[in-house]
């Protein structure tokens, strides 16, 4: 299996093959519109308008798994990524990633990427680990995914090159974008 073999549903209810991104880097990102974490739309949108000439695109699923951040349609997720934060990258239909009901992809993406742990020399690391642990300790265990804006890099050959958790602002990680879109 790679990353090609997986269909998703866009926001429309349309079936789309990831095959169609053969050849293009992939930041694949799990998304809530009423989360800490949202303000990341921000700095994704940058990257993807920078680096979108070269073959990269970002994909965003919305979730509603983790404190129900995420209650509208799949229309009211793309509106309102588009409306507070420019978005132009796809949004695609709200998916679980955990769970019996875990979208396949999701599945494939964590048994490729497995968590490593949150960086707990930042503050916002420890905060969400210390909230998940209050909450929802369970989640803790495994390659789960521990909460929205967790993102995976994919390099053009559809290879799951790494993961990054939710603390992770995708500015922090830009180099390794620049460098799978200029290789």
């Amino acid at each position: 299996m790679s990353i090609y073999d997986y269909e998703v549903k866009n926001a429309d209810g349309e079936t789309v093959s990831l095959s169609d991104y053969k050849g293009k880097v992939l930041l694949i990102v799990n998304t809530a519109s009423h989360c800490r974490f949202t303000p990341q739309f921000q700095d994704l949108q940058k990257l993807y308008a920078k680096y979108q000439k070269y073959g990269f695109e970002i994909l965003g699923f919305p979730c509603n798994q983790f404190g129900e951040q995420e209650p509208g349609s799949n229309q009211d997720a793309v509106a309102f990524c588009q409306r507070n934060y420019g978005v132009t990258f796809p949004i695609f239909e709200k998916i679980e990633v955990n769970g019996n009901n875990a979208h396949p992809l999701f599945q494939y993406l964590k048994k490729e990427a497995p968590f490593k742990g949150f960086d707990e020399t930042s503050a916002s690391g420890k905060i969400l680990k210390l909230m998940i642990m209050e909450k929802n300790p369970e989640w803790l265990v495994g390659d789960e995914i521990k909460w929205n804006f967790t993102k995976f890099l994919i390099n053009r050959d559809g290879k799951v090159i790494r993961r990054y958790e939710p603390t992770e602002e995708p500015i922090d990680f830009e180099k390794d974008i620049e460098t799978l879109v200029t290789s």
